[in-house]
């Protein structure tokens, strides 16, 4: 585990489709910006395959070097995996998942998106739960 695990929920107050992907991509922009390897951890292939297209077409002028995760490891900034291709460790995980990935205090920081839906808000909850029974005490940040 990094010296210090950082988790950051971000509350999206819409409950509106897709807004966990949008919010990923604008997550994923920025920390590429400031030099992070980011690694975005999708629950399935189909959603896998979402945020990929997504970070093509998010933002009108915006680039996001990225790739999907395989068997092997990903040589660009922003990789997207599921749980049957993923990276174990690194700088920056975007969990998608509705759990936490019992890999996820390898990285050095975890975004967690939580969207405004009652499923998205108890699934939320969950995982700061499970954070806190972890050690680690998780910061909330209010999207709006």
């Amino acid at each position: 585990m990094p010296a210090s695990t950082q988790v950051d929920f971000y509350i999206l107050e819409a409950a509106r489709p897709g807004g966990r992907l949008n919010f990923a991509c604008r997550l994923s922009e920025k920390a590429y910006s400031l030099g992070n390897a980011v690694y975005a951890h999708t629950a399935s292939e189909q959603d896998a395959s979402r945020l990929d297209e997504l970070m093509w077409t998010f933002r009108q002028g915006s680039f996001v070097p990225h790739e999907r995760q395989t068997s092997g490891e990903s040589t660009a900034p922003v990789s997207i995996g599921t749980p049957e291709a993923c990276r174990h460790e690194g700088e920056v995980l975007i969990n998608l998942c509705n759990n936490v990935p019992e890999f996820a205090t390898g990285f050095v920081r975890i975004a967690e998106i939580v969207d405004g839906t009652e499923s998205g808000k108890a699934a939320g909850r969950q995982r700061f739960r499970q954070y806190r029974e972890m050690g680690l005490e998780p910061e909330t940040h209010t999207i709006r």
